[in-house]
């Protein structure tokens, strides 16, 4: 067991008390248990608003912590990832991250075959396996200003990022349950009204005219399970990239089963691509999602960070044998 003031060898955990409809909060004593009786040194705090695992994050990095877990959903993780990236202590492949799931999508998790129930999570810690990931960097605008946010997972654009918010809105109203994304995904296409865009991967131009929705994977799942990015690699130092052109509604329910199944490239017209960089314009603008968090607007450039975080991953993922 690490030393007490051994702090670089302890765990900080950032646990999100709200995540998973107040899971972070009720199941932490068991958690909290489970993660001593695996001698694992840890020191918590629990997030008081948005941003603040950003915030803590920072806060342990600079008092020498290299060992976060995060307890929390995919926004805890992308609010901690963003702290990794923030601070100017260590490179960002020093820090190793180890998420127990209490969120309601766990889409990160899914790519790495994390464990969601409680032991089995600790004991991936414990057996330690771990895999350098690429981070996306984007820059995008916000009431005309320019803003640069890290990505762990997905992000998408017009469309999808009309969902994300809706569906986030009716969270903090306090809705819940599995078909609220559904809901919204048919409400939102019956109203969407596709805009021209032009996108350009590492300066080729891939795509001009009507765009209905397109996807950024470094990872593959977003939306509690729907694989928008299904080839993606996570450390291949490339983004995939999907593109869907302006589409009937109807025509698209046709097909939205298939975004479940890893065959998105089913629905007419859709396109993959791949590339360092990726560049998105719209006239008039369209918005943003990045990790299931709501950004702002056009235009857009994507860029890849290679092999940027150690996360702790599943044997499974290690084998290749998901």
């Amino acid at each position: 067991m690490p030393s007490e003031f051994d702090i670089s060898q302890r765990w900080f955990a950032i646990v999100n008390p709200v995540a998973g409809r107040g899971r972070g909060l009720s199941d932490w004593p068991r958690i909290s248990t489970l993660l001593h009786e695996a001698d694992i040194a840890v020191d918590a705090l629990f997030t008081e608003r948005k941003f603040h695992a950003t915030e803590l994050a920072v806060c342990a990095i600079n008092k020498g912590y290299r060992r976060i877990i995060i307890v929390g959903g995919d926004g805890t993780i992308h609010e901690t990832v963003n702290g990794i990236f923030i601070q100017t202590k260590v490179p960002t492949p020093e820090i190793v991250i180890a998420v127990i799931a209490v969120g309601t999508g766990n889409d990160w998790i899914r790519m790495y075959g994390i464990p969601r129930n409680y032991p089995d999570a600790v004991r991936s810690i414990v057996e330690g396996h771990s895999f350098l990931q690429d981070i996306g960097q984007v820059s995008y605008y916000e009431s005309q200003v320019h803003q640069v946010r890290y990505m762990a997972n997905v992000g998408g654009v017009a469309y999808d990022a009309i969902i994300c918010s809706g569906v986030n809105r009716l969270k903090e109203k306090g809705y819940k349950g599995k078909w609220l994304y559904k809901w919204v995904a048919f409400r939102e296409a019956l109203r969407f009204r596709s805009h021209h865009a032009e996108i350009f991967v590492d300066g080729e131009r891939v795509f001009d005219g009507k765009l209905f929705t397109s996807s950024i994977g470094v990872c593959k799942y977003t939306g509690g399970g729907m694989s928008q990015t299904p080839y993606a690699v996570a450390d291949d130092g490339l983004f995939d990239l999907t593109v869907i052109p302006k589409i009937n509604p109807f025509l698209f329910f046709r097909y939205f089963k298939v975004l479940y199944n890893d065959r998105i490239y089913d629905v007419p017209g859709a396109k993959f691509f791949r590339g360092e960089r990726i560049y998105i314009y719209s006239d008039p603008p369209v918005y943003l999602e990045v990790d299931g968090e709501t950004l702002g607007y056009s235009d857009f450039n994507f860029q890849i960070i290679e092999k940027a975080v150690r996360a702790i991953v599943s044997e499974k993922f290690i084998k290749g044998q998901l």
